[in-house]
């Protein structure tokens, strides 16, 4: 590739003739950005070339496909130039034309291909089966507006459409020869042709599906995975017809309609039509993908006896769960296989990874939609329901009635899932038990061999090595370079720093990253932060069950105790980030609540000195990778039992952050592995949550009640406190004082105030607290996608022998 930076120069030089047809003294950053990624992508497509060709040569390995409505992947400049061992060679070359390689970053767009903690960790998946050398292909969507791009107007939420295609995408690669026809609505017709029934689609209408690949570049090889995305084309071309007779209209209307489907990440679900929209979406994707997995596999197999020794497919969430019933249609209907041969095929081949015990999120889909949209699967799914219902033996009747996928009127998709898969998983030890003791209490109990946890983990070289180059630095010094490979070798530093003094250095680097995240601050949002209090950094989607609100009513505390009675504190800056859903009006009223009580705390001359709020609008990977690597506090304040596990938490604790939370989710195992006294732990265990949802016994009327400051705190959101949103908040009200407090804010409040005091005593010994800094970086490897991935392989893909 390039041996040196001089031959870099040279490449990069030449490649802006072959690109540009200019000069590169008159070029803008924007072409100069555009001609490294075709540079890079030169090589890239070569490796992946070649990473195919070596598959096929190698009696056609076996191939993990991961499908998922989501992968939100960031950036990948910098990223794939560490991944290609080039980082270096290429950044002193661009300083030598004059050029910061940093400047051409920023001209770099975050692809808008998903929404939250879903997506990064299909992301951080997909680059740790590229490191770990697993051959696999990541399936979803190319969405051209994607996740919206959250603005705040007068302290609310604004949707814009996420135009991150508008200038093209260079490190993707369409694949036009590979596109699927997907077919929707029209008839069943049903022939018996020599002894067998044959069913055939008619009158349907056809989308074509265009695959658009993104490579995924190993760390230390030249293997190259990649990201297929599905993006939706009228299958009949322009109307030219209705063009030429004038109805201008209607020439373009199949068009939009079909392009629709792959506009935007998870339409509004309040109304019908974002309903269906999100039923088409999901069918469309499985469908494309499945075909490509068929095709392929054909090409190397004249039998289907091997399917599930040359592909495995992991459903991330309930999203693709129509994978099973698709899967059988093609089997069936396309390939002419039987029902029981089929079968055994997909539940060999298909894994179930739920991520949530809540309800809203479990999907379910009206059976008459269902049944209208894609008439042949909706067959399949009752076929697949009555031979679940109807073969049981006495004792399974009654239990498999209750957890019969049709039922109420709608599919559950989630039981779908659990029946149609060989393998269940939750994605942290609680949560694991969580499905096997509640959600999936019955099912677990018909099938207890599938199910089993797979804890999350995140990428420690995204959001190490490339995020937080400071700390990288001192670690490298300390322990050597392997961890960047093996994120376990970070146990080294206790070693490393037994007998030394560690602190000054891990405080200066914290101190340069918070200088940084001081410095974009200014710069968006023209607010003065102080780099040295307290950075206490709350980062998620914006939901009930997350309880921002319990962070703001402390706030409210922290203000009132400052204004009205004088106390000191140590300073604090507490720093919100994330997004709420177009229809999630509760969580909007959240967003506008903290946005409110930053105007009124930041610009209080006797508070402003210890008090300073932050909310940071349309939260990406890249700001992201500015905001873990500053924060000294991280909150995971969720109510037990209700995170499945977390990815965040993670990532704040790899870059030195302690840890303020409640007993749920991956936080458990964080905490055993950094023992109790290097975390903030607080509030109702999941198992004392679970009991008072079941058996009732909390009263929030009485906790109001019996406790003065709390009383006095809620208070503030009715009293007038918030003067230019007087009745704003009264429904936030409601909910925590007359409606019981579904997410128990309430009850967790003052073991909340204890942990964040025992913070601020904690955080006034500087060598106390980075010593527990230390121990959490050091104790983070575990929490490496690379585990996660060596685990999914061992007990479920078994790729790697």
């Amino acid at each position: 590739m390039f041996s040196n930076k001089d031959n870099f120069k040279e490449q990069y030089l030449e490649r802006f003739k072959e690109v540009t047809g200019e000069s590169f003294d008159d070029s803008s950053m924007q072409e100069k950005y555009n001609v490294l990624a075709s540079l890079i992508m030169k090589y890239a497509n070569s490796y992946l070339a070649d990473t195919k060709s070596r598959m096929d040569r190698d009696n056609n390995q076996k191939r993990v496909y991961y499908f998922s409505m989501e992968f939100l992947i960031g950036k990948l400049l910098i990223m794939n130039l560490y991944n290609m061992g080039i980082y270096k060679i290429v950044s002193d070359g661009l300083d030598e034309l004059g050029i910061n390689i940093r400047d051409l970053e920023d001209i770099e767009v975050d692809p808008g291909l998903g929404h939250g903690g879903l997506g990064r960790l299909a992301a951080c998946f997909m680059d740790s089966l590229a490191f770990l050398n697993i051959p696999a292909v990541g399936m979803g969507l190319r969405y051209r507006y994607g996740s919206f791009q959250q603005k705040i107007v007068d302290g609310q939420q604004v949707e814009l459409p996420n135009r991150w295609l508008q200038n093209g995408y260079p490190w993707e690669i369409k694949k036009a020869s590979k596109s699927e026809i997907i077919k929707f609505y029209g008839k069943i017709k049903v022939e018996k042709i020599e002894d067998t029934l044959q069913f055939i689609h008619e009158d349907y209408e056809a989308v074509t599906a265009v695959p658009y690949d993104i490579p995924q570049i190993d760390f230390d090889s030249d293997d190259v995975n990649y990201i297929r995305l599905w993006s939706a084309e009228n299958a009949y071309g322009f109307n030219l017809e209705s063009f030429n007779n004038g109805d201008y209209l209607q020439a373009v209307k199949d068009k939009a309609n079909v392009e629709a489907i792959t506009h935007v990440l998870y339409p509004n679900d309040s109304n019908y039509n974002g309903r269906l929209l999100r039923l088409k979406q999901q069918y469309f994707f499985v469908s494309a993908g499945l075909k490509s997995i068929i095709r392929r596999y054909k090409r190397n197999n004249e039998s289907f006896d091997k399917l599930s020794e040359k592909a495995q497919i992991q459903i991330n969430d309930t999203h693709p769960s129509l994978v099973i019933p698709e899967l059988m249609r093609i089997l069936l209907d396309e390939e002419g296989l039987d029902w029981d041969y089929s079968w055994k095929l997909v539940t060999n081949v298909c894994s179930y990874t739920n991520h949530t015990i809540l309800t809203e999120a479990l999907e379910k889909w009206p059976i008459d939609m269902m049944k209208t949209l894609l008439p042949r699967v909706y067959m399949i799914i009752e076929e697949i329901n009555r031979r679940f219902v109807e073969n049981a033996i006495p004792i399974e009747k009654d239990i498999k009635a209750r957890n019969s996928i049709l039922r109420d009127g709608v599919v559950h998709m989630a039981n779908l899932a659990v029946i149609g898969s060989k393998s269940v998983n939750g994605v942290s030890a609680l949560h694991s038990d969580i499905i096997k003791e509640e959600t999936f209490k019955e099912l677990y109990e018909l099938y207890p061999w599938k199910f089993n946890s797979k804890t999350n983990g995140v990428s420690h070289r995204r959001f190490l090595l490339k995020a937080n180059p400071y700390l990288s630095k001192f670690l490298t010094d300390k322990i050597g370079s392997e961890w960047e490979k093996d994120a376990e070798k970070l146990k080294d530093l206790k070693k490393y720093c037994e007998n030394k003094d560690c602190t000054e250095e891990l405080y200066r680097a914290k101190r340069k990253n918070k200088e940084r995240l001081a410095k974009y601050i200014k710069d968006t949002q023209n607010i003065d932060i102080d780099v040295d209090s307290i950075f206490d950094i709350h980062i998620k989607r914006i939901h009930e069950y997350k309880r921002q609100l319990m962070n703001v009513l402390h706030i409210i505390y922290l203000y009132d105790k400052i204004k009205n009675e004088g106390m000191e504190i140590y300073p604090r800056t507490f720093i919100f980030s994330g997004k709420a859903a177009p229809s999630y009006d509760m969580a909007k009223k959240i967003i506008r609540l903290i946005n409110s009580l930053a105007d009124i705390v930041n610009n209080d001359k006797d508070v402003k000195k210890y008090l300073k709020v932050v909310f940071l609008e349309n939260f990406n990977v890249s700001l992201a990778e500015i905001l873990y690597p500053a924060a000294d506090v991280s909150e995971q304040i969720s109510t037990a039992s209700k995170e499945a596990s977390g990815t965040g938490n993670m990532k704040f604790m790899m870059n030195g952050a302690l840890t303020v939370g409640t007993l749920d989710g991956a936080n458990v195992e964080i905490a055993e592995r950094v023992g109790e006294d290097n975390i903030f732990i607080f509030g109702l265990r999941s198992e004392e949550v679970i009991d008072y949802y079941n058996k009732g016994g909390y009263c929030s009327y009485d906790v109001y009640n019996s406790n003065p400051e709390l009383k006095k705190v809620v208070n503030y959101l009715i009293d007038g406190f918030f003067y230019e949103d007087i009745g704003e908040f009264e429904e936030i009200y409601e909910n925590l004082v007359n409606h019981n407090d579904n997410y128990f804010v309430l009850k967790d409040f003052e073991s909340y105030k204890k942990a964040q005091k025992d913070i601020e005593k904690t955080y006034r010994n500087r060598k106390l607290w980075f010593d527990k800094t230390l121990e959490n970086i050091a104790e983070s490897g575990y929490f490496s996608s690379d585990r996660t991935i060596k685990d999914y392989d061992r007990d479920i893909w078994k790729v790697k022998k």
